[in-house]
């Protein structure tokens, strides 16, 4: 579990505890998953490397740092990652974005993928993933299959909700992969849903339940 990072600050707490609940209007759960992401960018972006640059204050010159956003690459699990997306850019604007498009087959709950596109120059960028929910681990390992492909220097995969079953899945596929979530649930139900939950959160973001 040390690649699992949990993120339990107070305000995302809350946050989370107010989106979970089933009578939530879609405007609601909408800001709310913005406002919670960008307060979980702040975390996920702790260990980010910054570089020297030279500025000048209204009384001196000095060195202070900052992040080459530019070198940042969000990248978006379709449909309901782009609910993540929009508070990370929010926080990170410079950052470029790359999507992954992909829906589970009902059947066999495994990822087939539809669409991919990514920025050029991936092997000097560091990739965030993100998408609300880690169940299954079958989207998510998919996702960060394709990534790799393309040769980032490092990958994180950022989600609100995850269980025991979709942490086992990921960290046996992708153990370099460090996973940032808002809570670890129970355990996932017979159709591949975490439990307690807060339902489809494509579906709620959208408003097509």
């Amino acid at each position: 579990m040390s690649q699992v990072h949990l993120i339990d600050h107070p305000l995302v707490q809350h946050k989370l505890t107010l989106m979970r609940q089933q009578d939530l209007s879609t405007n609601s759960f909408r800001r709310l998953l913005k406002e919670l992401s960008m307060l979980m960018t702040y975390e996920v972006t702790r260990d980010m490397p910054t570089q020297p640059v030279e500025i000048q204050t209204p009384l001196e010159t000095m060195t202070g740092q900052m992040i080459d956003g530019k070198k940042l690459v969000f990248v978006s699990i379709l449909r309901a990652g782009i609910g993540i997306l929009d508070g990370m850019l929010d926080v990170v604007p410079g950052a470029r974005v790359g999507h992954i498009g992909l829906y589970r087959d009902p059947k066999t709950l495994t990822a087939v993928e539809y669409y991919f596109k990514m920025p050029a120059d991936m092997a000097e960028r560091d990739v965030i993933v993100v998408d609300p929910m880690l169940a299954t681990g079958n989207s998510a390992i998919a996702a960060v299959d394709r990534v790799k492909e393309v040769g980032p220097r490092s990958i994180k995969f950022v989600c609100l909700l995850t269980c025991p079953e979709g942490i086992a899945a990921m960290q046996a596929a992708h153990p370099d992969v460090p996973i940032y979530t808002a809570a670890i649930d129970r355990q996932l139900n017979d159709h591949g849903y975490i439990l307690p939950g807060l339902g489809d959160a494509g579906d709620r973001l959208f408003g097509t339940k």
